[in-house]
């Protein structure tokens, strides 16, 4: 969400909050934080929906799982729309989804098309520089058995350019 820039990249860092629904994301009391973290880098491009600052990204995320969450790894490739929904003295919040493609079915999740779900707050460091506190989920969209679904919480750093 840069000013007057045509490009920017992202690089996220997540921890699980384990596994459920997407109204997980929002209920911080429910995280059970398991052995897997994330990391996801983004290239994005501006847009607009309905009038409200947006951005188109193409993201490369990196699932490891470790410990007892062995097995649960996964790269996967995937589009996701974001839209700022409130900005506010260089704050912002919104939502963002969008399909994935993943390398591996695994038991939490038996398909290999997902879908993403993120929830954020971010603040502009500086004209061309975010940050960004966010929560994402992974399922299937319960088209498939299993389908527990994947969440994250973590942090990133967007540049624009």
């Amino acid at each position: 969400f840069g000013q007057g820039a045509q490009n920017s990249v992202g690089l996220y860092v997540a921890q699980s909050t384990g596994d459920g629904t997407l109204f997980k994301l929002v209920e911080p009391w429910l995280w059970e934080f398991s052995p897997q973290t994330l990391f996801m880098f983004q290239y994005a491009q501006p847009m607009e929906i309905f009038r409200l600052p947006a951005r188109i990204n193409f993201e490369l995320t990196q699932n490891v799982a470790y410990h007892g969450g062995r097995g649960l790894s996964f790269f996967a490739a995937g589009v996701s729309w974001d839209v700022a929904l409130l900005q506010w003295r260089g704050f912002y919040t919104g939502v963002g989804v969008g399909p994935y493609m993943r390398d591996s079915r695994d038991r939490w999740v038996s398909s290999r098309l997902v879908f993403g779900e993120r929830f954020f707050i971010g603040y502009k460091i500086a004209d061309n520089m975010t940050v960004e506190y966010f929560t994402q989920h992974f399922s299937n969209g319960n088209f498939t058995d299993p389908n527990r679904g994947f969440n994250f919480t973590g942090l990133s750093f967007n540049y624009s350019f």
